[in-house]
């Protein structure tokens, strides 16, 4: 087993941020050619989501439907503020597995791993652990 992690500092409110090439490189330079790859955000305003990247479109239409879905302003009780980021990590969840081989995550043709922002702007962490 190996363990990594890195940082991505996020520069909106809300955002999408495409952390595949970073993780492929963590996945390319590994010592083990083949198995899983579990990525988790350990924030609890976060997400990490598989979707398309090939279109910069698409991750904008995730997160508009999302801001739409569960809206920053409702009669929340949580005193910080950030309720509607808490729903939205819960609704995403915070980690997905990846099977990778030959040192290449095997996405799919469009697919990309995204970092999902719902209380920025922040600096945030991603672990990833190759069994």
């Amino acid at each position: 087993m190996e363990t990594y992690t890195f940082s991505v500092k996020t520069n909106k409110r809300t955002e999408l941020i495409d952390v595949t090439k970073t993780i492929g490189n963590f996945v390319l330079n590994s010592s083990k050619t083949a198995g899983i790859c579990i990525i988790y955000s350990p924030h609890t305003t976060t997400g990490i989501i598989i979707n398309e990247a090939y279109d910069a479109d698409a991750a904008f239409d995730i997160n508009n439907f999302l801001d739409s879905l569960v809206p920053k302003k409702l009669n929340y009780r949580h005193c910080e503020g950030n309720s509607a980021a808490h729903i939205k990590s819960s609704i995403i969840g915070n980690s997905r597995i990846i099977p990778y081989s030959n040192n290449k995550l095997n996405l799919g043709r469009w697919e990309g791993i995204f970092l999902c922002e719902f209380d920025g702007p922040r600096q945030r962490n991603i672990n990833l652990t190759f069994i």
